[in-house]
């Protein structure tokens, strides 16, 4: 069963999300009205997902979800938006947020999206990967600088399946280890490459040509 917290200021929305989810067999651990709640239930409940407004009140989703990664590096985030192109979505997905969900998308979607990052996928296309990475250009900010050649080929493919999307369990299964030892090789490969969370590897392979999301 996975566990969801949702942050979102609006009532109605939040009941909404609970008897949609509730209604696909997932647990809603926690409400939260506002960024300093969902920051307080993201560490008292370690939810598997938090579904993450972008615009909230006292402190938006934004600067919640940083001081939750920063407490937690490998919680799972979806920011909540109605706009695809909203500048702070970027700063969330900089930050190590999974992706972005629009409020507008239907229920088939949004169970999806939760089930893959449950599983330990991020959320990124093309575009959004793209955009992000000129962000970080443009600000003139910097993932770790072209490391790639201390991985050996092992570690390079499993980062390569990640950028691609794939859970840890996919990965161990198409290169037929366990996921134990998916998950350690992962933390070999943020250690190397200075990494922090799923999402920064995966625009890290990205930007280097080790993956491509076409």
């Amino acid at each position: 069963m996975i566990r969801v917290l949702l942050a979102d200021d609006h009532a109605l929305f939040r009941q909404g999300l609970r008897s949609l989810l509730e209604s696909e067999g997932m647990r809603v651990i926690g409400e939260a009205a506002n960024g300093r709640e969902a920051i307080r239930y993201a560490a008292d409940t370690h939810p598997d997902v938090i579904l993450m407004d972008i615009q909230m009140p006292e402190l938006d989703g934004v600067k919640a979800t940083q001081s939750i990664l920063e407490i937690n590096p490998q919680a799972r985030v979806i920011m909540i938006t109605m706009y695809r192109q909203d500048r702070y979505v970027f700063e969330a997905v900089k930050a190590g947020a999974r992706g972005y969900i629009l409020k507008d998308a239907d229920a088939t979607t949004l169970i999806d999206a939760i089930t893959r990052v449950a599983g330990g996928e991020a959320l990124l296309d093309a575009d959004m990967a793209q955009n992000v990475l000129d962000d970080f250009r443009d600000k003139r900010e910097e993932l770790p600088s072209e490391k790639h050649a201390d991985l050996n080929e092992r570690e390079t493919m499993i980062l390569k399946l990640l950028a691609q999307g794939f859970s840890n369990q996919d990965i161990a299964l198409r290169l037929d280890i366990s996921e134990k030892t998916v998950r350690n090789r992962l933390s070999e490969i943020f250690t190397k490459l200075q990494l922090n969370n799923r999402t920064q590897a995966a625009l890290y392979a990205i930007r280097e040509g080790i993956a491509n999301l076409d």
